[in-house]
């Protein structure tokens, strides 16, 4: 029995380094944002200052992992076997769970998704327990006060965060504005003397006030001394700052580097817990039990040694500041979850990631209406002054940067500063929804949310804000079966689980890969959006929009043919298939023409006028192409579903020969197009012009069935729609070809 307990532990251990990985894949996000949003130094810089920052903070750590021992169960009333289940169900879910955000891109809080397991895991043995045990209530069982914290933390965390990024920013842009370099001849160096001490204050207060060092002496001292060491920070680092502004020293770049040090240092002292807390409890219970309670056995032996604290060897806290350092360097998924948060804070316009949502589109009608109310109350002279200030056309950004290093700034220390504040005030404030909802605010407060941008912008916010609450549910109702399965099935029911999460984590991988692989296309776009020279925008352009239109074609071909087949079949299951990739196609060809569009900018006004009527012509037929196979698919969906007639034989035989000659026409097409190469395109022309004829007949030979009432006048009308939307595909995809030709052509 011993044995199979030392296994579980082990493999504890194991996950732990996968849980270290995949949470500084999601976590990333807190300390990279704004120094790699606004490129304040390279990427390689910015990751080796973050990775001082988490191998210091790892180090110092105390290791006091109370929330995982006794924080939500009461460990006094557990059997050893018992608390093993809840422990080893966390794990197995925390590393799937994690993953699969990560996978997404949707950054998330490790804290909210462990606490939320140990609560799923102790609520379905406390459950068991109540009834094998009479004396026994839940109460008795379940801390339940920091469950509510956790809550309590997302609702306080995202609305003072969203509002004080949203003030501060704005205050930041009327001192400064987007020119700054014009405004900070003195008042650089107060602000880099208030940023830096805030930014000080809150390593001394948040990032560093468990560590090792850190005696009830110390802290004490701290506390009563604070005001006087901020007021010495302060004269020390405004002086410091405004040297190193007459040194020609970019301090802003400064200041972002420096918050960047803090939080990393701040999340890896801090957030730890979330990743080994889980795996060390348990390897403390295993020692206790082995030195003191096999002879009561593993289910007769209670866990009360972990109501006591305990110190983590300090080479635990080395090796795992090792991995995280590893991981936050070679993480694929961590650079997504990153790109997420980025693009939603983005100053210009450009490819977004999200689509718009009913909600969305109210909050930005009311806020429309709100912003006009409150403008009306504005005297006109202040409304001109405070747009003088916010001249977006001035700002400086960085080659490729998302935002400036002013409002990368505002970030890193506002962010720093309510973390410790809240910290101080013993207020939950989540690392992960802090971070977030002040480069939200901040993003907000610099008119980065245009009208054309807002409804996706605040679309991906709240998804992004939607995904945190669906991790407490999700970790609660997962880990709750899980421990479940591990009580009743027992060493079987470990071993398929953990064959299970592996399987989940492989495949995780695997898909991921393939979707980065799906991406690469977007590598062209990239390049056009920051090209500087219009011819060379024009070749680029050229060769995104065969990519593109390579796409659409791609998938006409794929869903006229299993539109068709599945008809003709009565697969029910291959219409609904079929409808339900015409959905999201309707999503990226509106996503297609968007980006098209903001791409159109980089080509000067005779390339525009020349090749740009082409290119919007491309476009309109590749939308129609996706909505006539929409059109076509979306009766024979509901005819099949409704077990209607279907078309007899001759009418099977009859559009089944000349569907065939479409799908090999668009095939043939798609291929020109792709190796853009038109010669012969004449015999593509020939062709279709004999399918639209084939066609033409078979919709007269089925007016001449109607008239002579020789069959279904239902299959009759979804037999015409059928020919009618196959005309369609033929004709949209000649003229695609046409136009595209027109486009890609010199001269």
């Amino acid at each position: 029995m011993e044995t199979i307990y030392l296994c579980i532990v082990i493999f504890l251990f194991a996950l732990a380094i996968f849980d270290l990985m995949v949470g500084v894949s999601n976590d990333a996000v807190n300390f990279l944002n704004s120094a790699i949003g606004a490129k304040a130094a390279s990427f390689k810089t910015v990751l080796f200052i973050a990775a001082i920052g988490i191998m210091i903070g790892a180090s110092l750590s105390n290791g006091m992992m109370e929330i995982a021992r006794n924080g939500i169960y009461q460990p006094e009333h557990f059997y050893f076997a018992e608390i093993m289940c809840i422990l080893l169900a966390v794990m197995l879910t925390d590393v799937v769970l994690l993953d699969v955000f990560n996978s997404m891109g949707m950054p998330t809080s490790t804290t909210v998704s462990m606490v939320f397991e140990l609560l799923g895991g102790t609520f379905a043995l406390a459950l068991i327990k109540v009834h094998n045990n009479d004396d026994l209530g839940l109460g008795n069982l379940i801390n339940t006060d920091k469950a509510l914290s956790v809550i309590m933390a997302i609702f306080v965390s995202v609305a003072i965060a969203f509002f004080f990024g949203m003030v501060v920013q704005w205050l930041a842009r009327i001192i400064f504005t987007f020119n700054y370099k014009k405004h900070i001849k003195y008042s650089i160096g107060l602000f880099g003397g208030i940023a830096a001490t805030a930014i000080i204050y809150f390593m001394l207060i948040k990032g560093l006030k468990d560590s090792s060092f850190m005696t009830a002496e110390n802290k004490q001292w701290l506390q009563d001394n604070t005001l006087m060491l901020v007021g010495c920070f302060f004269v020390f680092f405004t002086i410091l700052m405004q040297i190193l502004h007459w040194l020609k020293i970019n301090v802003f770049k400064v200041v972002v580097l420096l918050g960047t040090f803090a939080l990393a240092l701040a999340f890896a002292g801090n957030d730890l817990v979330n990743f080994i807390g889980v795996p060390l409890a348990g390897y403390s219970s295993f020692t206790d039990y082995m030195a003191n309670g096999t002879g009561a056995g593993a289910n007769g032996f209670l866990m009360t040694s972990l109501l006591g604290p305990a110190k983590t060897p300090w080479y635990f806290l080395v090796a795992a500041g090792a991995v995280m350092v590893y991981a936050l360097c070679t993480s694929k998924k961590a650079h997504n979850v990153i790109k997420t948060s980025v693009d939603l804070s983005r100053q210009d316009e450009g490819e977004e990631s999200f689509g718009s949502t009913p909600i969305a589109r109210t909050l930005v009608r009311i806020s429309m209406t709100l912003a006009n109310g409150i403008s009306k109350l504005i005297p006109d002279n202040a409304k001109k002054w405070i747009d003088t200030r916010f001249r977006k056309d001035e700002a400086i950004i960085a080659d490729g940067a998302a935002f400036d290093l002013v409002r990368a700034s505002v970030n890193l220390v506002l962010a720093g500063l309510l973390i410790a504040l809240g910290t101080s005030l013993k207020l939950p404030l989540s690392t992960t929804y802090v971070t977030f909802m002040v480069a939200m605010g901040t993003s907000l407060a610099d008119r980065a949310w245009g009208r054309d941008s807002a409804v996706y912008r605040i679309t991906g916010v709240l998804s992004v804000i939607g995904g945190w609450f669906l991790t407490a549910g999700a970790a609660f109702t997962i880990c709750f079966f899980v421990a479940m399965i591990i009580h009743f099935g027992g060493s079987v029911a470990i071993v398929i689980l953990i064959g299970l999460a592996a399987f989940s984590l492989i495949r995780s991988q695997i898909m991921f890969k393939k979707k980065k692989e799906k991406e690469k296309g977007n590598e062209t776009l990239k390049q056009l959006m920051k090209a500087s020279d219009s011819e060379e925008a024009l070749q680029l352009m050229r060769k995104h929009t065969r990519e593109e239109l390579t796409k659409v074609l791609e998938y006409v071909e794929n869903n006229f043919e299993l539109t068709v087949t599945s008809f003709l079949h009565e697969n029910l299951r291959g219409l609904r298939r079929a409808m339900g990739s015409t959905k999201f196609e309707k999503q990226l060809i509106k996503q297609m023409k968007r980006t098209g569009t903001v791409a159109m900018c980089k080509l000067d006004n005779n390339t525009v006028l020349e090749k740009g009527l082409y290119y919007y012509q491309g476009n309109d037929f590749a939308s129609e192409l996706v909505y006539s196979t929409a059109r076509l698919c979306e009766p024979c969906l509901e005819h099949i579903d409704n077990n209607f007639n279907s078309l007899d034989a001759i009418q099977k035989g009859e559009f089944g020969d000349v569907a065939e000659d479409i799908t090999y026409l668009i095939r043939k097409c798609r291929t020109k197009l792709e190796a853009n190469d038109y010669n012969n395109f004449e015999e593509e022309i020939r062709r279709a012009n004999d399918l639209n004829a084939q066609l033409s007949h078979l919709k007269r030979q089925e007016l001449q069935r109607i008239q002579s009432q020789s069959g279904s006048v239902r299959v009759s009308m979804i037999y015409l729609t059928m020919v009618q939307e196959a005309q369609n595909v033929v004709t949209y995809t000649i003229n695609l070809m046409k136009v595209s030709r027109k486009f890609q052509m010199e001269g």
